[in-house]
């Protein structure tokens, strides 16, 4: 992999509800906790501005990560991020550690390539239409893509693609595709263009507290775990 990940984080002894917003508006830190393996789980805090800048790589999500906390470190993945639905704010981070000779299951993007030169569209004047964004996957965490490539160049006008017509990396398996051919879902399709324009109803934004809300919810159950 090319981008490597180090994020530095302090351990935690409060937790629910009071305590997180405490950290995220007094102290600018994103509460979060760590679990997995043979080790018990540990909330920790991590600088917000360090998530935030981590977050805005995509790699980031299907990476493995180094994450120290209180100075010692350990490999992880991130398995659940909460934002706050209004703000360009992170809430809380959901991290599982990694065992070495273990499988992980976690989500990986997929990369749509040759879509300009896609028959389909350049020939049969079509539009390319996407299903899915990422593809979740079982793998060993030395064998963990990036991302996985789609090639679109000889889809042609209202052909479909699904996960069985991805070519996987070595190593990796899809979890879907494990589960019977029944969970063949659709990735994307060349559709006919469509006239007119559909409207859409705008919903109404939600309050600055309505994220917090679930965020501090899910952080004060893992205490109690």
């Amino acid at each position: 992999m090319s981008d490597e990940f180090v994020l530095h984080a302090q351990s935690r002894a409060d937790a629910g509800k009071g305590a997180s917003r405490r950290l995220r508006r007094n102290q600018d830190l994103m509460p979060a906790i760590v679990y997995g393996g043979k080790s018990a789980p540990v909330n920790i805090s991590i600088p917000h501005k360090d998530m935030l800048k981590a977050t805005a790589n995509e790699a980031f999500y299907s990476h493995i990560i180094e994450l120290n906390i209180d100075g010692k470190a350990e490999d992880v993945i991130i398995k659940d991020l909460q934002r706050h639905p209004a703000k360009q704010r992170l809430l809380h981070a959901d991290f599982l550690r990694i065992v070495k000779g273990q499988k992980i299951t976690v989500n990986v993007p997929l990369h749509f390539i040759n879509e300009d030169i896609c028959v389909g569209v350049k020939m049969q004047g079509g539009n390319i239409l996407h299903s899915a964004t990422d593809i979740e996957v079982t793998v060993l965490p030395k064998d963990l893509p990036e991302y996985i490539e789609v090639d679109m160049a000889k889809v042609e006008l209202g052909q479909q693609l699904h996960l069985s017509d991805i070519v996987l990396p070595e190593g990796v398996e899809s979890v879907a595709l494990s589960h019977g051919e029944e969970h063949d879902l659709p990735i994307a399709a060349i559709s006919a263009p469509k006239g007119g324009s559909d409207d859409e109803d705008e919903a109404a934004a939600p309050s600055d507290d309505a994220g917090e809300d679930a965020a501090d919810d899910k952080d004060g159950e893992e205490e109690k775990e």
